[in-house]
C-alpha cells in the first residue's frame, strides 16, 4: 500500500475518533463540566492538526486556512495544561489572567497579517511553492516547540504538587487521577518526540524517512486517542480533586511552630497532642471511613486542621495517607489472624478496614509485612 494513502487512512479515523470524542466530552452529564469542555476542545484542535495529512490538497489554494491550521495547533498545550489544573483541583475556574496563554498563537497571526493573510492572489501564489521554507513557517516550528517544553514541564510539575497534597490530607488509597494525568503527560512527551524527530528530517536529506515517519505519527496519534477514549468509558468517575487553597506541611511548618512560646512547651504540645490523636484512632476507629480526610479527622478530634497536619506530616514523620493506612493493615491484620472470621474472604476484609480497592490494599499490606494478605494468612 502506498504510504500517502495508508497515511491518509490513519489521519481519517483518528480525525473521526477525535471528534466522536470531543462531542462525547461535550455532551456527557458530569460534575466537572470545565475539564470535560477543555478537554473536548483539545480533541478537536488536534483533528484540525490530523487533518492536514488529507486536507491539505484540498485547500492548497486557500493559503490563508493553512497557515489557520498551523496555528491553531498553538491552543492545544494551552488546553491541556488547563485540564491538568482543572482535573487536579476542585475549585479550579477560568478567569481572566488564563488569556495570557493565547498570546503565542496572537502573536504568530500578526506576524503573518502582512505577508500572508492581506497578501494577493498573485502573491499568494508565489508563496505557496516555497512555503516550508518561509521565516515563518520558521518560528511557527520553534515556538511550538518551546511551547511543548513549557507546558510539559508545567504539567508535571503541577502533578508533583497535586500527589504531594493529595497524601497530606486523604485517605481513599485511590490514586487514579495521578496515575492517569501522569501516563497521559508521559505519553504526550514522548510522542511530541517523534513529531520533533519528523519535523527535523523534513529539513533532510532523508526524505524517505521521513515519509515513514510520517505514518509512525499518525499511527501512534491514533493509538493515544483510542487509548483516552477507552479511558473515559472505563472510569466514567476516574477524578477526584483537590482544594487548590491546600497547603503542603513545609508552607505552614514555620507559621504553626511561631504560635508556642518555647521549645518545652512546643514538646509538651506535641506529645498531648500525639497520644490524643493515637487514642481517638483506637478507640473510634475513623480510618473505617474510605473517603476520611485531614479536615475530617480534624473536626472529630477538636484540633486545628493546619496543626494536626503539621503534626502528622512533621512531627509523626508520615504522609496522612501512610498513616490512617496503618491503622486500616493494622486492624486487617487482626482480621486474618482470627479464627473465626476465617471465612471472610480478602475482598470483604479490605472492605471492612476502609480499602476500596483490591491492589491498594495488597499494595500497602506489602509496604507494612512483607507478604500479600493471602500469603499472611496462609503463614498463620
Amino acid at each position: 500500500m502506498d504510504r500517502i494513502i495508508l497515511l491518509q487512512g490513519i489521519a481519517r479515523i483518528s480525525v473521526f475518533v477525535s471528534l466522536l470524542m470531543a462531542f462525547f466530552l461535550l455532551t456527557v452529564k458530569t460534575e466537572n463540566k470545565l475539564a470535560n469542555r477543555l478537554f473536548a476542545w483539545f480533541f478537536i484542535i488536534s483533528a484540525i492538526d490530523l487533518s492536514g495529512f488529507f486536507v491539505t490538497d484540498y485547500i492548497q489554494d486557500y493559503l490563508d486556512l493553512m497557515v489557520f491550521r498551523w496555528t491553531i495547533c498553538l491552543l492545544a498545550m494551552p488546553l491541556f495544561y488547563l485540564y491538568v489544573l482543572s482535573v487536579c483541583y476542585s475549585d479550579f475556574r477560568l478567569k481572566w489572567k488564563h488569556l495570557v496563554h493565547l498570546l503565542p498563537i496572537l502573536l504568530v497571526n500578526l506576524v503573518f497579517i502582512p505577508r500572508l493573510y492581506l497578501a494577493s492572489n498573485a502573491d499568494m501564489k508565489l508563496l505557496s511553492g516555497d512555503l516550508e521554507h518561509m521565516p515563518e513557517i520558521y518560528l511557527i516550528q520553534i515556538l511550538i516547540e518551546f511551547q511543548y517544553v513549557f507546558y510539559i514541564v508545567s504539567a508535571f510539575l503541577i502533578l508533583k504538587k497535586y500527589r504531594e497534597i493529595y497524601l497530606e490530607n486523604y485517605t481513599n488509597p485511590s490514586t487514579s487521577t495521578y496515575k492517569y494525568l501522569f501516563q497521559m503527560t508521559t505519553v504526550f512527551l514522548i510522542a511530541h518526540g517523534l513529531v520533533a524527530l519528523k519535523n527535523l528530517l523534513r529539513y533532510s536529506d532523508y526524505r524517505q524517512m521521513f515519509l515513514w515517519l510520517n505514518v509512525v505519527v499518525g499511527s501512534v496519534a491514533l493509538f493515544i486517542t483510542c487509548w483516552l477514549v477507552m479511558k473515559a468509558l472505563n472510569h466514567p468517575e476516574l477524578f477526584r480533586g483537590i482544594n487548590s487553597r491546600l497547603q503542603l506541611t513545609k508552607d505552614i511548618l514555620p507559621e504553626v511552630e511561631e504560635k508556642t512560646a518555647s521549645k518545652n512547651v512546643q514538646d509538651d504540645a506535641i506529645s498531648s497532642q500525639i497520644s490524643i490523636l493515637k487514642q481517638y484512632m483506637a478507640q473510634k476507629e475513623p480510618f473505617l471511613d474510605p473517603s476520611l480526610t485531614i479536615q475530617e479527622l480534624a473536626n472529630q478530634i477538636d484540633i486545628p486542621v493546619r496543626d494536626l497536619s503539621v503534626l502528622i506530616n512533621h512531627h509523626m514523620d508520615q504522609h496522612f495517607f501512610d498513616f490512617v493506612n496503618e491503622y486500616r493493615i493494622q486492624k486487617a491484620m487482626g482480621i486474618l489472624k482470627d479464627q473465626s472470621r476465617s471465612q471472610l474472604t480478602v475482598l470483604e476484609i479490605l472492605y471492612e478496614v476502609g480499602f476500596n480497592s483490591k491492589s491498594s490494599f495488597n499494595t500497602s499490606f506489602k509496604k507494612h509485612t512483607n507478604l500479600t494478605p493471602t500469603a499472611y494468612r496462609n503463614a498463620l
